[in-house]
């Protein structure tokens, strides 16, 4: 097992639990944004928290993944059943004896089977979907950032303009 094994996996779940931190002050801007009276500036000021929070999501998710991808690994080097490796036998279960490996990757996340001909097959369709959502909350972010740059900008030239 690698050095980085147990600091990658507690990563992961450090990043599940932020989750339920994470929803709680995206419901709590939002109904701050609601509610009436609130500051002249609330667009620019929503647009680069927004821009923030889809950073944070898109980092949570990755380091979820990264602890997934570890966990697998660590499943499939050690213990009594760790070979063939437990993601490989519960994807394809009628190929068991053509298993040769498997192949981590951290970027994208993914854990592919290796079979006994070279050919590879996913361990795990999750980690397609959680690239997916790594990759939107990524330009999520930057668009909205650019937004607030874009908005702000606007804003301080019609305020010169006045």
């Amino acid at each position: 097992m690698s050095a980085l094994a147990v600091p990658l996996t507690l990563l992961g779940v450090a990043a599940v639990l932020t989750i339920p931190v994470w929803l709680i002050a995206v419901v709590v801007k939002l109904v701050s944004v609601a509610l009436p009276r609130r500051r002249a500036d609330w667009a620019v000021d929503l647009l680069r928290w927004g821009a923030v929070m889809a950073a944070v999501a898109a980092a949570d998710i990755y380091l979820i993944g990264l602890g997934l991808v570890r966990f697998a690994v660590s499943q499939s080097e050690s213990g009594a059943d760790s070979a063939p490796s437990p993601l490989c036998r519960d994807e394809m279960p009628g190929a068991i004896e053509r298993i040769a490996g498997y192949e981590p990757s951290y970027v994208p996340l993914g854990f592919d089977c290796v079979l006994d001909d070279g050919t590879t097959y996913p361990g795990s369709g999750v980690y397609a979907w959680m690239n997916g959502l790594v990759l939107a909350f990524g330009l999520a972010a930057v668009v909205l950032r650019w937004a607030g740059r874009y908005v702000a900008e606007r804003r301080a030239g019609a305020q010169d303009g006045a």
